[in-house]
């Protein structure tokens, strides 16, 4: 007889591009977020949380990485139905298909937050993961660009409530239809025939988008006739000529000392668009709306060479950028970035409705804040652990439990040790991993009479360390206390490191 073959264990592994968080990661994320909840609700947002599941249909248009299965989000067939359905990659289609779900019982407009994981299905990479947390704001159903405004606004608001300083970031505002009428001056755009020029522009999109990495001169060659980069690979370009690049050009290049400034070149280049002029005057608005509030230039700043997808969006866009500089991996100074984007999309609800629906909204990429915090020094990584009371006698596991409920009760993290308590060793080194401030030690002995040893952790690691014997003696890190003054003692040390 055939001996049966024994199953491989599985591989302990996290499956390729996906993590798991521990602790303070986790802890920081959520307190993080519940810092730009207040904002985002302060400004009368509802908290909204969909399905993580939508079907194919209601996701719509799907990633443009085309070269992943089933394009580029996690999808799978029904076996009753054969409905399609898929893991949500963002969360502005699952809005979308909430609005027009419930247009009838939600209020117009409708101002939502919510804040998940999404998936999808793209090559990993450093960084760069397939499953990541979005924390989105969008205003449905309101046509204004008032609604713009107040999304910029509220932006600013999250970033400086979470501990990015004012002067260490700035929301730059650009607009859909003041490029699209610089397209049109550029004559790679024709209002009557969108589909008209349509390879042209998407060259030129690309080209602006990349004026940071190339500058002037890589992108003039993107835009005209091509360019050909250090290894000698050429790319081909959007084939404008000199007249056409200096208008797209000095569209670029069109910030000014302030946005009225800013606005008035926009202007001048947008003579003879009518959808031009129309974009300029919604900035100019805008501009005026944030200043009335109090947010100026130093805030939040017109900046045409804000791009954020533009084939997406149909007016005004925005990005968070943070001004700061790091270290990158190579130790160079560089500025950290983007950390949020966004703008009006005011087709996306008509898919189901039939009907246009004025949109629009911003994400804040969470992981990336996170890391800025970091980097500012506002987030540690590492998270205080509970007091741990220990075991010296099996018998009476009932007082240590009631000790770990009294600490909790003032409001301490308490916890009881629950693992083996015959090596005492053990049990502090447990405390250790866990990263505790405090141990609670109480033996027979000092039961009866009504005491308990009260351990100093962080200072009795400090003492081991680099202590000498006089401050050794003039700080011991463990002491005894009456049983009836443990919490207070406690609280005592605890304050002692606090920030």
């Amino acid at each position: 007889m055939a001996k049966e073959k024994k199953q491989p264990r599985p591989r302990a592994e996290a499956p390729k591009g996906f993590r798991d968080y521990f602790g303070a990661e986790v802890t920081e994320r959520a307190e993080m977020l519940d810092a730009i909840a207040r904002v985002y609700r302060a400004h009368g947002f509802e908290a909204l949380e969909t399905s993580a599941i939508e079907t194919v249909e209601a996701l719509g248009k799907f990633l443009p990485d085309v070269d992943r299965p089933n394009g580029g989000v996690f999808a799978w067939q029904e076996d009753d139905d054969g409905k399609w359905l898929a893991l949500r990659y963002d969360m502005t289609a699952p809005l979308a298909r909430v609005a027009a779900q419930y247009r009838n019982d939600l209020p117009s407009p409708y101002r939502r937050y919510t804040m998940g994981p999404v998936w999808r299905n793209e090559k990993p990479g450093p960084g760069r993961f397939r499953q990541f947390y979005q924390c989105d704001a969008d205003t449905v159903g309101a046509p204004s660009v008032a609604a713009d405004a107040e999304i910029c606004a509220m932006l600013a608001d999250a970033l400086e409530a979470v501990g990015i300083e004012r002067g260490d970031y700035v929301v730059r505002v650009n607009n859909r239809k003041v490029l699209n009428g610089v397209m049109e001056v550029a004559g790679v755009l024709d209002p009557s025939d969108p589909s008209k020029f349509e390879a042209e522009r998407g060259t030129v999109l690309r080209a602006i988008d990349k004026f940071d990495k190339f500058g002037e001169e890589g992108v003039r060659a993107l835009i005209g006739p091509g360019r050909m980069d250090e290894s000698g690979d050429f790319t081909k370009g959007a084939g404008l000529s000199d007249a056409q690049a200096d208008t797209v050009m000095g569209f670029m290049e069109a910030k000014r000392a302030d946005n009225a400034a800013t606005c008035a070149r926009l202007r001048d280049l947008v003579v003879g668009s009518d959808l031009g002029a129309e974009g300029v005057a919604e900035l100019e608005q805008i501009a005026q709306l944030l200043d009335a509030q109090g947010y100026g230039p130093d805030r939040i700043v017109i900046d045409p060479s804000v791009v954020r997808g533009l084939g997406y969006y149909t007016g005004p866009v925005f990005e968070a950028e943070l001004t700061f500089e790091i270290l990158d991996e190579k130790g160079r100074k560089r500025s950290f970035g983007s950390v949020a984007g966004g703008g009006r999309y005011d087709d996306l609800v008509k898919r189901f409705t039939g009907q246009a629906v004025p949109a629009t909204g911003v994400s804040i990429g969470v992981d990336r804040l996170l890391a800025a915090l970091r980097a500012k020094g506002r987030l540690g990584g590492t998270e205080q652990g509970p007091v741990v009371v220990t075991v010296m006698d099996r018998d009476r596991m009932g007082d240590y439990m009631a000790m770990a409920a009294q600490l909790r009760g003032a409001g301490i993290r308490a916890e009881v040790y629950l693992g083996n308590p015959k090596n005492f060793g053990n049990q502090l080194k447990y405390a250790d991993k866990r990263q505790s401030p405090v141990a609670i030690i109480q033996g027979g002995d000092e039961a009866e009479r009504g005491v308990v040893q009260v351990k100093d952790l962080i200072l009795g690691a400090k003492i081991a360390q680099d202590a000498t014997v006089e401050e050794w003696k003039s700080q011991p890190a463990q002491f005894e206390v009456p049983t009836s003054e443990m919490v207070e003692k406690v609280q005592e040390i605890l304050a002692r490191y606090e920030g």
